[in-house]
Parts: structure tokens; sequence; C-alpha cells
């Protein structure tokens, strides 16, 4: 039963309702990893992150907190081995900025 009228090129609404949710079902029926092209692996593997130093330093004032948090990282890609760098200074040695008045 097709309909002969101008809309007959068009895909009826029910049939475009159910492309739609067969392509739902069918991506969550998947496997994201068995569709990756050969060779690419999926996502890239994350690179290694070393907290170097962290250092909080905290004033109060009138009732006010003042917090400075320093955090000093290293990124290193993934496929590096070996260890990682030594920090350049220890965790208890002074900012390069003057404290807070």
């Amino acid at each position: 039963m097709s309909g002969g009228g101008p809309s007959s090129d068009r895909p009826s609404l029910m049939r475009s309702l159910g492309l739609f949710v067969g392509h739902v079902v069918r991506g969550v029926r998947s496997d994201p990893a068995a569709d990756a092209p050969a060779g690419a692996g999926g996502t890239p593997p994350e690179p290694r992150r070393i907290v170097a130093s962290h250092r909080v330093d905290e004033q109060t004032r009138d009732g006010i907190i003042l917090r400075r948090t320093t955090i000093e990282e290293i990124h290193l890609p993934a496929d590096a081995g070996g260890p990682p760098p030594a920090p350049n200074r220890p965790d208890d040695s002074p900012s390069d900025r003057p404290p807070c008045p």
C-alpha cells in the first residue's frame, strides 16, 4: 500500500522512527573496542602524571581565609619508560612568590 501523493518520495514517519531506534539499539549492543580501525588501538593511552610537589599556604585576616595551593606536576608520555625525573626542589622550599601581605 504505497501512497501516490507528493510525499511518496520521502519515507514515512514510522519508517524513520524505526531506523532511528534501530541505530540506537545497534549502538548500545556494539562493542566500541571492536569497531576501532586496525592499528588505531581505540583511544590513545593516558599520559603518566607525577605530582612533584603539593603546597598549601593559608592565612586568615579579619575572618577572611586566603589559601594559595601550588601543585607542580610532570606529564610524561604513556610510552615513556624508566623512572620519573626528580623534582627541582623539595616540597618545603620557599616559593618563587613572596608571601601574601
